[in-house]
């Protein structure tokens, strides 16, 4: 684990590759040899879909469908600052009927996103030259060991903020890889 300023991020480290650089599948499926890169969502080309830390968990919920997303990073109250990461299976599970209890609210009505996102201080991330080195596979063990749906991936300079780069879906890597992992299932 790193510290940067006061949030201190979980960095955790893909495995490495196993010597392929590029992918040799149409765009709809890769292999899980192709190198991670090709299924990380790239912010570069891509912009984040964010949402306030003090919208309505219901609210948010449906802009995540209508933007066909299932996550969304969270922004400080001005709109500047990366605070954490909320899902739609952190909406649409336990976590608003625990806080509920925990806080005595009675209402689903009551729960912002703020309530019950995940924190960069909670957050796992890995760094962008790490995923530079592994493959597709080994997304797909480290989604599963930290039982994550979503893995941010972020910049690290010296003397500087963790920057967001891009993010891994699970749902979208076992999409990618559905027809080799049926075909390895057979095997």
């Amino acid at each position: 684990m790193r510290h940067h300023g006061r949030h201190s991020l979980h960095l955790i480290t893909l495995g490495k590759d196993s010597g392929t650089t590029a992918p040799k599948n149409k765009p709809w499926q890769v292999s899980l040899t192709d190198p991670a890169s090709i299924v990380m969502t790239d912010f570069r080309e891509r912009t984040f879909f964010k949402v306030g830390e003090d919208e309505q968990i219901d609210e948010v919920l449906m802009k995540m469908k209508h933007a066909g997303l299932r996550a969304a990073f969270v922004m400080d109250k001005h709109n500047d600052k990366f605070i954490g990461l909320i899902t739609s299976y952190d909406i649409m599970g336990e976590k608003p009927l625990q806080y509920l209890q925990s806080t005595g609210f009675t209402e689903h009505n009551d729960i912002v996103v703020s309530d019950i996102m995940e924190t960069l201080d909670d957050m796992v991330v890995v760094e962008v030259h790490d995923v530079e080195k592994a493959t597709v596979q080994s997304v797909l063990d480290t989604l599963q060991e930290c039982r994550r749906t979503h893995l941010p991936v972020v910049e690290i300079v010296k003397g500087e903020a963790p920057h967001l780069r891009g993010i891994f879906s699970a749902t979208r890597v076992l999409r990618l890889t559905e027809e080799e992992r049926k075909i390895a299932a057979k095997g």
